[in-house]
């Protein structure tokens, strides 16, 4: 990708030059010959540097540097002054400049100079993203399973710039796979910004996404940037997007076609180059067919969808999945005993790996750097931690069944058709289970 420079300078013949020259070393050059431009036109595009003169039409631009600065932390910035201005030159340096050039200006010296802060630029934004993803969580992968496909796939859309299509039920992890395909990516230097869509509804998560001007609504005492605009050069992961509002979904659908928005309460058309995925653990096409979900963003967002399978459907991957958790959570020299995998085994995981992860970061706690026995994976049912039947009448598999469908019921929130979805069974089998047993919920 070409570096693109803001050339801000009053004088014609100097612009000239420095566009001349900039353009053979393989820079994008606009121009701006005052403050007023200068700042129309770093609010509707990218730029990776800023060559700034101080003395302008409209005033000196040291008195910009820390607003621009601020605004845009990563952005290089390169001054230009008069011989006689060094102190002043000093000051911008101390407010934020990179590095400051006097004229007349060496050409050659000056490219030296903005690649140098453009560098600093990328190493700023780079400190900020690991910071982010200090204590990250890799995907779960695997040679013996459906999920070596969907490492494929995941690749090949890291190598790609396409929109990506994330499916799975809750806790498959679709948010961790999202941050790996952008991590692998040519744009694993950009921010990873991610909107979950079923937190915010309406009016807030259109401000969220496109950000608002001051006196846009009765809130807006402020301009406020968009998490679109912030994931410029990297990755805009939109988590649940099937709980998007019908009515941001339409002002998204022009956003993914021209990279092009406009903040709420504004007229004025911005520009963001991000790379687009998506999750949802919802089927669209049924969403598109009840009318709550627009079918052209369907058919925008679907050009590479991956469905990342349920921890049931791939529980021989799950010896391996607890080894890589044990990584992760720096016990790599832990050990689970046979009999407790096979017990680990028999439970239905609703929860999917956030559970099961969940679950072996509690049995670690307890068990004190110790094995991890059957007793420290209690509330997962009788399936995963066997207990002495007190109830002559009640059989210990009746006992453990029903202890089972308590618990997963009560993992989907007293929610029943879920509960009997992620059981395999019908909502009149498991109310009949239930009534068998007499378990009260």
């Amino acid at each position: 990708m070409m570096p693109k420079i803001l050339l801000v300078d009053d004088e014609p013949a100097t612009r000239i030059g420095f566009v001349r020259y900039l353009s053979k070393a393989g820079y994008i050059v606009a121009e701006s010959s005052c403050l007023a431009e200068a700042r129309e036109a770093i609010i509707s595009q990218r730029f990776h540097a800023v060559i700034l003169d101080l003395i302008l039409p409209d005033g000196n631009g040291i008195e910009w540097i820390e607003d621009l600065r601020k605004t845009y932390p990563d952005i290089a910035i390169v001054v230009i002054t008069g011989a006689g201005n060094i102190s002043t030159a000093v000051e911008a340096m101390r407010r934020g400049a990179d590095n400051f050039l006097t004229k007349p200006v060496n050409l050659a010296e000056l490219d030296v100079f903005l690649q140098k802060s453009i560098e600093l630029g990328t190493l700023r934004r780079r400190d900020s993203t690991f910071q982010r993803l200090k204590k990250k969580v890799n995907p779960y992968f695997s040679e013996i399973s459906t999920m070596k496909e969907v490492k494929k796939l995941a690749v090949l859309a890291a190598e790609s710039d396409s929109p990506v299509l994330l499916q799975g039920e809750t806790g498959t992890g679709k948010g961790v796979l999202a941050r790996w395909i952008h991590e692998q990516s040519s744009r694993c230097s950009g921010p990873f910004v991610e909107v979950n869509c079923s937190s915010l509804r309406g009016e807030l998560l259109a401000s969220e996404l496109f950000g608002h001007v001051r006196g846009a609504f009765t809130s807006a005492i402020q301009d406020k940037q968009g998490l679109i605009e912030v994931a410029d050069s990297g990755t805009l992961f939109l988590d649940e997007i099937g709980d998007m509002d019908f009515a941001v979904q339409a002002q998204f659908l022009k956003v993914v076609e021209e990279k092009c928005y406009r903040r709420v309460g504004e007229v004025k058309v911005r520009r963001s180059d991000f790379r687009l995925i998506c999750a949802t653990n919802k089927n669209l096409q049924e969403e598109i067919q009840q009318g709550k979900f627009r079918q052209d963003l369907y058919f925008r967002i679907n050009i590479f969808p991956i469905s990342i399978p349920p921890l049931r459907e791939r529980l021989e991957d799950l010896t391996v999945i607890i080894q890589d958790i044990f990584t992760d959570l720096s016990s790599s020299q832990s050990q689970i005993l046979p009999n407790v995998i096979k017990h680990l085994r028999s439970y239905s995981w609703p929860g999917n790996i956030r559970e099961l992860r969940n679950v072996i970061e509690r049995a670690l706690i307890l068990a004190r750097n110790g094995s991890l026995t059957p007793e420290y994976f209690f509330g997962l049912g009788a399936s995963a931690c066997p207990v002495a039947s007190n109830k002559g009448n009640i059989t210990d598999l009746e006992r453990f069944e029903g202890e089972h469908i308590k618990d997963v019921i009560r993992n989907f929130g007293g929610d029943k058709e879920k509960a009997a979805e992620a059981l395999g069974v019908s909502r009149a089998t498991l109310y009949r289970k239930m009534k068998k047993g007499k378990h009260t919920l």
